[in-house]
């Protein structure tokens, strides 16, 4: 697999040691509140590492451990990674931060090293994002990486937006800044 960096982000693959704190992180409600899945027990978070770990040998990507690169600890994940959609396979970009680190430009930060790897060093075509239609701090997310048209569908039986990007799309775009 492969290493990401950003200036306080470090981007791994996940590890069987990431497990107790990504446990906390997919246990706590606030965090979990728009997911599609809603929140995890402890053997839904190994089920989660463990399609994560099958991702990286069938597709060669996922979701990535954020490690802040200061003091080490567990920020959240963010990646590109397979989700059937309206029965197609589609990349879509996913992000989840522990509540503690919210509100400091990490889920843009993570997000655009994630879409650059994948449209330049994997050279993928097309990547979605889907986003609750009433969660306005990822929709600022998708919006401040790039992604601008949507599709409004239902997704998991919840209201949400789906945002595509194509590789030409991405490469055009201007520049954003991490905040």
């Amino acid at each position: 697999m492969f290493d990401l960096e950003t200036p306080r982000l470090r981007l791994r693959p996940l590890a069987t040691t990431d497990l107790p704190a990504l446990a906390q992180m997919l246990a706590d409600p606030e965090v979990m509140r728009h997911s599609l899945r809603g929140v995890c027990d402890d053997m839904a978070t190994r089920v989660f590492l463990d399609w994560c770990f099958d991702c990286y040998i069938k597709h060669r990507t996922g979701p990535l451990a954020l490690v802040d690169r200061q003091d080490g600890n567990f920020v959240g994940f963010c990646g590109v990674s397979p989700e059937k959609i309206q029965g197609t396979l589609e990349l879509n970009l996913g992000y989840r931060l522990a509540k503690r680190y919210w509100g400091q430009g990490l889920a843009t930060e993570a997000a655009l090293a994630a879409l650059e790897h994948a449209f330049s060093d994997r050279r993928f075509d097309s990547i979605v994002a889907i986003v609750e239609s009433a969660h306005a701090a990822s929709l600022r997310v998708v919006e401040k990486v790039g992604f601008g048209c949507f599709e409004a569908l239902e997704f998991h039986k919840r209201p949400v937006r789906l945002y595509r990007m194509q590789r030409a799309q991405w490469q055009k775009r201007p520049v954003a800044e991490p905040s």
